[in-house]
């Protein structure tokens, strides 16, 4: 496909990861930016892949609830009181730690299946072709680490 595009949006999230040896088993936070790569073999008709807000549009509000909100292991032995004690904002990794790696994987699961669903649709706010995919969505953990999960 001969056109790509990229849309970054940031986020404040923190995670704690039960089955690391060292720092990272506690709770601690990061600045992430959160990369989406969509890909069209035409543009168009406004010349584009996609308007940049249609990334926005699909995912802002699920990345809003990640925002300012810590991930947790389900299976870590402080989730309960976590979870107790702030509510909807631990998220809950259903036996599995909240890697970066696990992160880029639902975020781009959930943005693969809502881009969908917005194409789909006969009120949206932009246009979007049904054949724009999305290639990969990249999570950065730190200005020199992130994770990437894709489609092949």
């Amino acid at each position: 496909m001969p056109y790509r595009v990229c849309k970054t949006i940031d986020i404040e999230s923190g995670h704690m990861l039960s089955k690391h040896p060292g720092k990272c088993k506690f709770p601690h936070g990061h600045t992430r930016k959160v990369e989406f790569v969509l890909e069209a073999e035409h543009l168009n008709r406004n010349e584009m892949v996609c308007d940049f807000l249609v990334v926005k549009e699909v995912i802002g509000d699920y990345l809003e609830v990640l925002d300012h909100a810590i991930c947790v292991n389900t299976a870590d032995p402080a989730y309960p009181e976590l979870h107790a004690r702030y509510g909807d904002r631990i998220i809950s990794f259903e036996n599995e730690d909240p890697t970066t790696e696990v992160m880029a994987r639902l975020i781009f699961q959930t943005f693969a299946k809502r881009l969908t669903d917005y194409s789909a649709r006969l009120d949206k706010s932009y246009p979007l072709d049904g054949k724009v995919r999305l290639v990969s969505v990249k999570v950065w953990e730190t200005a020199s680490s992130w994770a990437e999960h894709y489609s092949p």
